[in-house]
């Protein structure tokens, strides 16, 4: 398991019409800040200001072809060749991180295949490496970004 602090964060929040919204750095727009939305601004303020990911490469919410069916990824960092390089699932902080929460990840990653797979509600944060010879190797920290 990774410890990722985001005490240190800063959501931009807005209080309006009893909802609160949150302004998302990479889709450019608020959204309703919901527990999942939650942990996937603090993960995306992370990646950007701490791990110093590249918000240009990095997409958020976008639909994927899963089998047959319409689904949406979490997030999603592409390497400096457009590649999915770090795919990464979330979850609202209620929800446990189990065997059914990575099989999820693995079904998206059939879709997209990527270097490293990221599953998280906020307190727990698991983060692997696919390898070429189908071995999973679970990481003690988040992948430096290789520009």
């Amino acid at each position: 398991m990774i410890s990722l602090n985001f005490s240190e964060l800063q959501l931009q929040l807005r209080h309006q019409d009893n909802r609160t919204t949150v302004f998302c750095p990479v889709r450019k727009k608020w959204i309703v800040l919901t527990p999942e939305e939650h942990v996937r601004q603090y993960l995306l303020q992370y990646l950007i200001s701490q791990e110093k990911y590249p918000l240009g490469m990095i997409a958020v919410e976008r639909k994927i072809l899963v089998g047959k069916q319409t689904k949406r990824f979490d997030i999603v960092v592409y390497n400096r060749h457009h590649k999915p390089w770090l795919l990464a699932e979330l979850k609202n902080p209620e929800v446990v991180i189990n065997e059914q929460t990575l099989f999820q990840l693995l079904n998206y990653h059939q879709a997209l295949p990527s270097n490293f797979w990221l599953l998280s509600n906020g307190h727990q944060t698991f983060c692997t490496a696919a390898t070429n010879s189908l071995q999973v190797v679970w990481l003690d920290k988040l992948p430096t970004y290789d520009f």
